[in-house]
């Protein structure tokens, strides 16, 4: 990348983003319309449309001195694209809206919206429209995705039933210890700029934490299985918080078992480098964008046929409460202990 640096009052509001959105090709037919119009136009042809969003605030959400734009500008889809994936629906369009300062060039700003891309192509999703405006300080961004699915195949946080299954993809905990890492990088640099972060080995937890993926792998194997979750939701505040919403909105207790809780081999090792235990990270660091649902016991059989799936429970009467049964075999109430995004102190 070149050194030039274009400053943004060179384009206007309208310049920008004719220049930031004018390789955009259309992926889906249900994008009727896109940018460059007062609105863009979605016709899901019987589908009904999921829509969801998410706000993403500089120094509240993400740090900039350890968060490359491109990756940003990725992981700002993708937070969204798991929300749809939670709902068991197939995402097909976003707007993105930015608040941008004058510290931001037209350059770091192209680079921004290379990750928007690349997330979009990878996951055969639109960019319809948005905004962008001047912030006094600070860099605010503003993703809505929508999504469809056929009529009433969404799946619901509320609707587990007793007996049920628990279930999580992939593993848990990584982006937390990443972010740990990032941290204590970011924390020497600022201490003695001259030391090289040391982030040897540690690539799987950082690339947890930085650039993130959504479920589509699952609800497509959901699809193909002809598996209907009886709930779902994406991880985004970690495990524990995740599952007492649904035993609360499915009016459910339910038993989760320490052993079967996914935790990759790297990530373990890097919770021990910070004297950590694993199942805590997993527990409550947030950030994962897996999916954690329930499915009917008589699906199990189907189930075991996809590695990226643990079952790590079950539901029970909502009289008995949520408890973990440690390895070592004691009982104990889950308590939400998922990063608040709304509590900034982390």
């Amino acid at each position: 990348m070149s050194n030039q640096r274009t400053e943004i009052s060179t384009l206007g509001e309208l310049g920008l983003i004719e220049h930031l959105t004018k390789n955009i090709e259309l992926q889906n037919a249900s994008s009727v319309l896109g940018v460059g119009d007062d609105a863009a136009v979605i016709d899901h042809f019987g589908k009904q449309t999921v829509v969801t969003t998410d706000m993403l605030i500089e120094g509240v959400h993400f740090d900039l001195a350890y968060t490359p734009l491109r990756h940003l500008g990725y992981k700002s889809v993708i937070v969204n694209l798991s929300d749809i994936y939670a709902m068991n629906a197939t995402p097909t369009q976003i707007v993105l809206s930015l608040g941008i300062s004058n510290r931001f060039s037209i350059e770091t700003l192209d680079e921004f919206y290379e990750g928007i891309y690349t997330a979009c192509r990878k996951y055969g999703v639109d960019l319809v429209g948005g905004d962008t405006t001047s912030s006094q300080k600070g860099f605010i961004i503003s993703v809505t995705a929508l999504g469809e699915v056929a009529p009433d195949k969404f799946v619901k946080r509320s609707t587990a039933r007793k007996g049920d299954l628990l279930c999580v993809s992939g593993d848990l905990g990584g982006a937390y210890v990443g972010l740990l890492f990032l941290e204590r990088e970011k924390k020497i640099f600022m201490e003695s700029p001259g030391v090289q972060p040391d982030l040897e080995g540690e690539s799987y937890v950082i690339g947890r934490m930085l650039k993130p993926e959504a479920r589509r792998d699952i609800v497509e194997f959901f699809a193909k299985e002809e598996i209907t979750p009886t709930s779902m939701m994406d991880i985004s505040d970690g495990l524990s918080s995740e599952i007492l919403h649904i035993c609360r909105q499915s009016n459910l207790g339910c038993v989760l078992y320490e052993e079967k809780i996914p935790i990759h081999k790297d990530m373990k090792k890097a919770a021990f480098k910070f004297e950590i235990d694993p199942t805590a990270c997993a527990l409550s660091g947030g950030e994962d964008y897996e999916l954690l649902f329930t499915v009917q016991p008589n699906d199990y059989d189907k189930l075991v046929l996809n590695e990226q799936i643990s079952v790590v429970g079950y539901m029970t009467e909502a009289a008995a409460g949520a408890h973990i049964i440690t390895k070592g075999g004691s009982k104990h109430a889950i308590t939400a202990q998922g990063w608040d995004h709304l509590n900034t102190t982390r």
